[in-house]
């Protein structure tokens, strides 16, 4: 049978949030799509759709429901038909799709580190004591009191722009960005420094894009293999198992890593207390075909590690 493709009368309609930062991510997916099969952009329609986490800002994201407000209007439109597929940012993603939907294209992954961020300052060790450091990611939150207790952190929601403005109002001496996010918005600009993943271990999935579609879409299914890097789906196995077995969320500071050697892979991972008062970690090496065998068992070691009430706060 031929492939149906989109025109101009019938576009591929592509769901996404609104911040520039996920424009960016359906953009290079629109463009990844027309290259692999010579059309025009304008046989593609960039969706915009304005999710319960975009809308509110003002609390943390474990009090209004956790990563699912950044995916569920998506989803929901997706569900309905009111567009083809849903570019997302990996690391936002809940680890279970709706029914009805699968998620089974990622595009090149990009830098996974995280950036250290202020005007003044080049490293966590620069900081002066009681310094104020601006996040929203618990995980970040963690790392950054478990290597330093004596700083101060608060809440710091938004999009890249809005924390970047929030920097230059003086609510924090400093901030974190994924690297991944500065990199796609060419933000060259930013006084952001890379910090070693050994440092700081990245979110699950951090600077990878899976693109979502509805599960008997063929033609969808048939188009988004042409643009599915192999590597990084490898990879995001693994991690995702691990996120899984966790059950990780937003209440829950978790971070993990798989890179590919050869026919290999390793998997690194780790839990914090939400306090940073302990953190536990691990690392597997093992063929990429049982990545995700290992973050599961990885997950079960270190769970058993932390005990009941690990992810309490005290």
């Amino acid at each position: 049978m031929t492939l149906a493709l989109p025109t101009l009368d019938a576009p591929l309609r592509i769901g996404t949030r609104g911040s520039p930062l996920a424009l960016a991510q359906a953009y290079e997916t629109r463009d990844r799509l027309a290259t692999a099969f010579d059309l025009p952009q304008e046989v593609f329609q960039i969706v915009v759709i304005k999710t319960t986490g975009d809308a509110v800002q003002d609390r943390p994201l474990k009090e209004i429901g956790g990563k699912g407000l950044f995916t569920r209007e998506i989803e929901d439109d997706l569900l309905q038909g009111r567009i083809d597929i849903a570019v997302h940012s990996m690391k936002d993603m809940p680890v279970e799709q709706p029914a009805g939907l699968i998620l089974d294209t990622y595009l090149p992954r990009e830098d996974v580190r995280d950036a250290f961020v202020s005007p003044t300052k080049h490293a966590i060790e620069e900081l002066d004591a009681g310094a104020t450091v601006g996040t929203s990611s618990l995980r970040r939150r963690a790392q950054l009191l478990n290597r330093r207790p004596d700083l101060n952190v608060v809440e710091f929601r938004g999009n890249v722009q809005t924390r970047l403005r929030k920097l230059d109002d003086g609510i924090a001496d400093c901030t974190f960005l994924a690297m991944a996010g500065l990199n796609r918005l060419k933000r060259d600009d930013v006084p952001a420094t890379p910090i070693p993943e050994n440092a700081m271990l990245p979110a699950v999935a951090q600077g990878a894009i899976g693109i979502e579609r509805r599960t008997f879409d063929t033609r969808a299914a048939e188009m988004l293999a042409a643009i599915h890097d192999t590597p990084t789906g490898q990879r995001l196995a693994a991690e995702r198992a691990f996120l899984a077995a966790l059950d990780g969320s937003c209440e829950t500071p978790i971070a993990g890593l798989a890179e590919l050697d050869g026919d290999t892979l390793r998997l690194r991972g780790e839990v914090l207390r939400p306090d940073g008062s302990e953190r536990l970690h691990d690392a597997q090496t093992c063929a990429i075909m049982d990545g995700a065998e290992t973050g599961r068992k990885m997950a079960e070691a270190l769970l058993a590690e932390a005990g009941a009430g690990f992810f309490d706060w005290r």
